[in-house]
């Protein structure tokens, strides 16, 4: 079955490991995430709380989906492009350099409606992996 970005709209329980090789520890996020439809697309909001040496943060972000033909476009808040995938395709993201760390990634849609999402994060400030889960609403 092909998956298109109104497959995604949703509600969805969100559950983030990220093991950071450099600081040699590992954090969680555990919230929500909503994608809606709206003008041109789709609003992917997170909200919920980060959790580091034991400490609970509340945490939000914020991305806008687009359909382009059979992949989707997913930009920053304020519009600049961060990656895009094609979710039929192995769900392999395109790179994104940001300064000097380079994301490699990647979207699992294999148990869907329940989808993954890995980053493999490297450079001379970063070197982490983030493995987050996302279990559908009912």
């Amino acid at each position: 079955m092909t998956r298109h970005l109104a497959d995604f709209i949703g509600t969805y329980d969100v559950n983030r490991v990220i093991d950071d090789a450099r600081a040699g520890g590992q954090s969680r996020f555990e919230g929500h995430a909503v994608i809606a439809a709206e003008a041109g697309g789709a609003r992917y909001t997170e909200n919920g709380h980060l959790i580091m040496n034991d400490q609970r943060f509340v945490a939000q972000r914020s991305y806008l989906w687009h359909a382009n033909g059979l992949r989707i476009d997913v930009l920053f808040e304020d519009g600049c492009a961060f990656h895009d995938f094609d979710p039929e395709q192995g769900g392999q993201a395109t790179e994104h350099l940001c300064g000097q760390d380079m994301y490699h990634g990647g979207y699992d849609v294999a148990e869907w409606p329940n989808w993954v999402v890995t980053w493999d994060v490297s450079g001379p400030r970063k070197h982490y992996r983030s493995v987050t889960r996302y279990v559908h609403q009912t």
